[in-house]
């Protein structure tokens, strides 16, 4: 039985990756991604809205996968990521 639940997983300290880029007419946005969600985006006109909004879809997102078995790699979970630093001297 997992007793790893929707509030459980929102707690966790996600590793947000902030960033702006421009839309296809040239407007800036402000987007945050979650480096263990690969498939998580949020976008915003400001950074301050874009970590004031990204939340709710973080659950929605959490809630998907949970309902559909996929697995949720947590902040400081060994990814198997390269060691790109020893790999590319």
């Amino acid at each position: 039985m997992n007793t790893k639940d929707i509030d459980y997983y929102l707690n966790l300290n996600w590793t947000l990756i902030q960033g702006e880029d421009f839309d296809f007419d040239g407007n800036p946005y402000h987007y945050i991604e979650i480096k263990e969600i690969p498939s998580f985006l949020f976008c915003a006109k400001t950074s301050e809205k874009a970590l004031a909004g990204y939340k709710p879809q973080l659950k929605w997102t959490l809630q998907v996968m949970l309902e559909r078995g996929i697995h949720i790699t947590e902040p400081g979970e060994d990814d198997n990521e390269p060691d790109w630093e020893r790999l590319c001297p």
